[in-house]
């Protein structure tokens, strides 16, 4: 029996997060789990080798360090199990191949991560799957998109960069209705503020590079499943032996102690900030859900019990050299992909250069921000020193 099994039911996620996958007993009392790292394992006797009658066989098979992750993240969840995978895209295109095949339709949304349509229109088009992107708003009128031979059907809400609100449980509801597998990347909300499975997921997707991690030091992904597609998930992961480095989970495991309250400060300075940012003169809008006035704050009221601290702004018209100097002088935000850790990020990005079934035309430059742990008051010192380099420039 592990710990965790001992443990009383209904207890709250600050408190799972802090024992979900721990078992010092089995470990001489250390609290954490150590690196177990390796690819042999031996076994006793030949009967033993030959019928695999052992917990650990080979190290492609899982360790106790990707055992205790896996288990705390299948009971965060909600799910009947977890694998890892080295990033947050692996972690995507491994849910497709376990959910699409050849001669397959699928269905993905428009504002879903770039490198998952890149993925779709390459290495899945080469396997004879088609891709059909669709409106992130379109709730239950999916049905209208569904073939006979759709399984699948992916979502990410929001929508990345755009930051649309999807209605996950009515798109699942149609999915299943016509046997399709629903497909989410949860990075943005974490299973903490969106209970995938509970909401129709089949197969939830975590970038752990992300707020798992929360340092911006490690690459890591996660795919859970819930009871009827976990075996498949399992499968197609053992083909593939797409392993996660033992260090990197032994981080994401220590990081897993503190998402929670990483995450609510996170929630906490993003709000605080994108509504400061509402009030600017330089800004058109706040693509924001957690906003009473973005047009997806109902599915996210009704659906999420809170928000991360990345979201994306719209400035009125001004040219690219005046977004320049206001981003090339800002002190306390770093431009760089990836967000989740403790720092600050911003990014411009443009989706006219990929949308396909949506048109992308929002009235002036966008930027993405990642609010870190700063104080809130010092990153709009910087901001507002970053507006008036840019009302200089225009």
């Amino acid at each position: 029996m592990t710990q965790n099994d001992q443990e009383p039911k209904g207890r709250r996620s600050r408190t799972r997060l802090v024992h979900a996958g721990r078992n010092p007993s089995e470990q001489h009392g250390f609290i954490n789990t150590p690196i177990y790292r390796g690819s042999t394992v031996l076994f006793p006797t030949v009967e033993a080798l030959e019928g695999r009658e052992q917990a650990y066989t080979y190290g492609t098979k899982g360790t106790p360090t990707t055992d205790a992750l896996e288990n705390a993240w299948s009971e965060l969840s909600g799910a009947a199990g977890t694998v890892l995978v080295p990033t947050g895209l692996a972690a995507i295109t491994l849910a497709l191949l376990t959910a699409a095949k050849a001669g397959d339709h699928i269905l993905v949304s428009d504002s879903a991560y770039g490198p998952t349509r890149h993925f779709c229109d390459t290495v899945l088009t080469r396997l004879g799957v088609e891709t059909e992107y669709y409106d992130p708003c379109v709730g239950s009128g999916i049905a209208a998109l569904i073939r006979t031979n759709t399984s699948t059907v992916l979502v990410e809400a929001p929508g990345s960069q755009s930051f649309e609100m999807q209605d996950v449980p009515a798109i699942s509801d149609v999915a299943h209705a016509h046997q399709a597998c629903v497909i989410m990347d949860n990075t943005w909300a974490t299973p903490l503020f969106f209970p995938p499975h509970e909401r129709g997921v089949d197969l939830a997707i975590e970038a752990g590079t992300k707020y798992l991690s929360g340092h911006s030091d490690l690459l890591l992904g996660l795919v859970s499943a819930n009871g009827a597609w976990w075996k498949r998930l399992k499968d197609t992961y053992d083909a593939f032996a797409m392993c996660a480095g033992p260090e990197d989970v032994f981080l994401a495991l220590r990081g897993l102690r503190t998402m929670e309250l990483r995450l609510r400060e996170a929630e906490r300075q993003g709000q605080d900030l994108a509504r400061w940012l509402q009030g600017r003169p330089e800004v058109l809008r706040v693509l924001h859900p957690a906003l009473p006035d973005d047009p997806g704050h109902a599915i996210w009221k009704r659906d999420f019990s809170g928000s991360s601290g990345l979201f994306s702004i719209i400035l009125k018209p001004c040219s690219k050299q005046a977004v320049a100097a206001m981003l090339d002088g800002l002190e306390l935000f770093g431009m760089g992909y990836s967000w989740g850790g403790f720092e600050s990020l911003v990014i411009p990005f443009d989706c006219s250069t990929y949308r396909t079934a949506t048109k992308w035309n929002p009235g002036g430059p966008a930027l993405r921000f990642q609010v870190g742990l700063e104080d809130i008051e010092d990153l709009k010192e910087d901001l507002q020193r970053g507006f008036a380099r840019l009302t200089a420039a225009a």
